[in-house]
């Protein structure tokens, strides 16, 4: 094997010579190598097979989750993906944020000529390539979205989604000094540093636990001798991290986070304070001013919703649920319009295989949103979620306004 690009000797590990982004760990008599790659490198792809083929470890850990590998390795086909039962269970945002962040890595991949996260996929090839198990170790990437949700401040998160969004539309063309850095790092970890900057709590959640928790579960992997393979961001963490012992730390970062005991009250005193107050202006002003007063909480939610899914070039019937919902789950906290609106519109125009396969281009488009079905039950769950919440306000501020 040979050394680094920069014609530094390479240091010698065992009876190989590895370049730097290979880390040689031991605890007591296990032997760990560790392999920092980019995931969107050919050079990451060539050397996490050298290393496996040349060492033949008793186990290859992956920086991967059951769903992020089922996807790569084309075993959860989207034929699978049952967008129903995922807006039933609340988790169309999550999707959305895997969705955009995938689109990311792939923007990028594009440029470098190699698929993201490849790297990961042919560590799992070259271990039953030579019948060696594999241990996926990430956290379900669920969890980890969810739990970065959760830490971020309340006006953080529009700072967060802004972010996130303009990234899908920068068009800037990658330097060679730049191309050459991405290739010796771990592309997502490098966007979430560079957040982590602004916004200290994403951090925590994206790189520092995920370092404990891949830590923990590359020690609990079977064998006395491991090659790990992980993104480069990772590398410093989980060299600090695999010498602790972070058992007890990990079923808390392993689980979803509670719903904020703050949110859940807003949540169901914003709906109490319009009915009460509607029944105050009845009592105080008769059933004629009430009955008005509920027409325009009604009118107020209604109308801005079904613009939204207007705006979303979602299908009649989606309109027509936006109108009739958006007054309704105003007053809930259970379910929001977007959510029903999103569900009708699967109903009505469900997605095909193909759009599936090409969200990640569409999304770096303006037009792609409405070209491509997939992204327009999107625009059907955000457009007239953002009419209904504005309604909310403008029927809230009115009702209470009536009051006086």
């Amino acid at each position: 094997m040979t050394g680094n690009n920069n014609n530094i000797e390479a240091p010698e590990i065992g009876n190989n010579v590895y370049p730097d982004e290979v880390e040689f760990l031991t605890i007591g008599e296990r032997e760990i190598y560790l392999v920092g790659t980019a995931h969107v490198s050919r050079e990451s792809v060539n050397l996490v097979k050298q290393v496996i083929a040349a060492e033949k470890p008793d186990c290859v850990c992956v920086e991967l989750d059951v769903k992020r590998y089922r996807a790569l390795s084309g075993r959860k086909r989207w034929e699978s993906l049952d967008l129903k039962e995922i807006i039933k269970k609340k988790q169309l945002s999550t999707l959305f944020a895997t969705l955009i962040l995938s689109s990311y890595q792939k923007k990028l991949g594009m440029q470098l000529g190699v698929v993201p996260g490849l790297e990961l996929l042919e560590a799992t090839r070259e271990a039953e390539k030579h019948d060696i198990p594999v241990s996926l170790c990430d956290r379900d990437v669920r969890v980890t979205l969810r739990r970065a949700w959760h830490e971020t401040s309340f006006f953080k998160k529009g700072y967060l989604l802004a972010t996130l969004l303009l990234s899908l539309f920068d068009k800037t063309e990658i330097t060679e000094e730049k191309l050459e850095e991405l290739k010796k790092k771990d592309v997502l970890s490098e966007l979430m540093s560079e957040l982590g900057e602004a916004m200290p709590e994403l951090k925590k959640v994206l790189i520092d636990e995920r370092d404990i928790y891949l830590a923990e579960k590359i020690k609990s992997s079977a064998g006395k001798k491991l090659v790990a393979v992980v993104g480069a961001g990772h590398v410093e963490g989980i060299k600090k991290r695999i010498y602790e012992d972070n058992s007890a730390t990990l079923p808390s970062i392993s689980t979803f986070p509670p719903v904020s005991s703050f949110f859940k009250t807003l949540g169901w005193s914003i709906p109490l304070l319009i009915i009460g107050s509607l029944i105050t202006i009845g009592i105080q002003k008769g059933s004629t001013v009430a009955g008005a007063n509920l027409l325009y909480w009604i009118l107020a939610n209604a109308i801005p919703s079904a613009i939204g899914a207007m705006l979303a070039w979602a299908h009649p019937l989606t309109i027509a649920s936006a109108f009739a919902a958006a007054p309704i789950t105003s007053l809930t906290p259970v379910i929001g319009a977007g959510y029903v609106t999103a569900f009708v519109q699967v109903l009505v125009r469900p997605p095909v295989v193909r759009e599936f396969e090409t969200v990640a281009e569409d999304m770096s488009t303006f037009t792609g949103w409405w070209k491509n079905k997939l992204l327009r039950v999107f625009l059907a769950f955000l457009l007239p979620g953002f009419g209904s919440m504005i309604g909310t306000w403008i029927g809230g501020v009115e009702i209470i306004s009536n009051l006086f």
